[in-house]
């Protein structure tokens, strides 16, 4: 599966987005991150085939979260489901932009 990577001068933690391409709360993510300078990765998953879909949906049940997009995956570790400015800056250790 492809990820479109965002460069960013705030690359201390590894961001993983999933995303759709038609979301208000995921593009109100990918901004909330650019104005924030956080360089991220992410994937559209409407745009991916039926099994890379389905993949990403287990990989998200297969954490503990719920199939909600925006998902946010920080350091592999910490798993944000739905558009939260204040637990996504909090959790890349960002004051509030």
């Amino acid at each position: 599966m492809k990820t479109i990577k965002v460069p960013g001068k705030n690359n201390a933690h590894n961001v993983l987005l999933y995303t759709l391409s038609t979301c208000v709360w995921c593009n109100r993510t990918k901004r909330l991150l650019n104005d924030t300078s956080v360089q991220y990765e992410y994937i559209d998953i409407d745009l991916c085939d039926k099994k890379e879909q389905e993949e990403v949906r287990e990989d998200i049940r297969s954490r503990g979260g719920s199939i909600r997009f925006p998902t946010i995956l920080i350091d592999d570790k910490i798993l944000i489901s739905g558009f939260h400015p204040d637990k996504i800056l909090e959790a890349l250790e960002i004051g509030n932009a």
